[in-house]
């Protein structure tokens, strides 16, 4: 009987690593993870207040549109101090976030045989490059129109006494636009994420789009809960996740495994 075995140029020329020399690469990794988002922490932290202005400035853009002063207000003596430790922990995940990723990379490159390790290194580069620009869109096109929606809704009605005028907090606002930009990146990566899934072949992309009426569905979904309560925020949200996943299932295709016949 013909001895089956892995091809030369598939091997997994990494030793073999008893659990002890795991744990200890495991605690290697984790610190230079953490070490780089601490770094990143304490220099977001030394900018924090520049970072906001730059955060805030869709709102205040918005309101110098309607002739109003721009001025986010803070209720409590410690607010303002948490909202920049906020700002400083949020910028610092995304500076860090490629070195955490290629730490974790790093980490799982042994065990993995040199076609996966080939397969792996673009998605280890495209991964942090959508994520980015799905928080860019969330800055330069949903923060602009969802801010002029919500702030017609201070008209007085025409007759009417009582005037609504908006009073915004600080740590609120930052805690929405944290949302939203969080909430873009992480859709950005559904290409990503179903590519992977089809390459080691948990789906098709037949699967895709025999279930496409559902996932459509099942975007708007996400888009309700993860953007504000208003229906041209959840659109702009849902809308891109259809695009998105119309790309998906054509990089699907071209990833999945092909099935070779005889």
């Amino acid at each position: 009987m013909a001895d089956i075995s892995t091809p030369p140029e598939d091997e997994i020329n990494d030793k073999e690593m008893p659990l002890l020399e795991h744990l200890a690469e495991l605690r290697k990794r984790l610190l230079w993870s953490a070490g780089a988002f601490i770094l990143a922490f304490l220099a977001s932290y030394h900018f924090a207040p520049r970072i906001y202005d730059f955060l805030a400035a869709p709102l205040a853009h918005a309101l110098e549109a309607r002739g109003e002063k721009p001025q986010l207000i803070y209720t409590a003596l410690y607010e303002a101090f948490f909202t920049y430790i906020k700002v400083a922990f949020f910028t610092a995940a995304f500076v860090s976030f490629p070195v955490v990723a290629s730490q974790l990379y790093l980490f799982v490159a042994p065990g993995l045989y040199k076609r996966e390790k080939r397969a792996m290194l673009p998605f280890l580069v495209v991964t942090p490059i959508l994520f980015f620009a799905g928080g860019a869109m969330a800055y330069y096109v949903i923060f602009p129109a969802a801010w002029r929606l919500l702030l017609s809704f201070q008209d007085t009605p025409a007759g009417g006494d009582v005037h609504i005028v908006l009073m915004a907090k600080v740590s609120e606002y930052l805690d929405i636009v944290m949302k939203l930009i969080f909430a873009f990146g992480l859709s950005f990566e559904l290409p990503v994420l179903l590519t992977l899934l089809g390459r080691v072949g948990i789906i098709t992309s037949s699967g895709l789009k025999k279930y496409r009426r559902y996932s459509y569905v099942g975007c708007f979904i996400v888009a309700a809960i993860l953007a504000p309560p208003d229906v041209l925020t959840m659109c702009l949200l849902a809308f891109p996740l259809l695009a998105l996943y119309e790309i998906s299932v054509i990089s699907v295709k071209l990833a999945e495994p092909k099935v070779q016949t005889e």
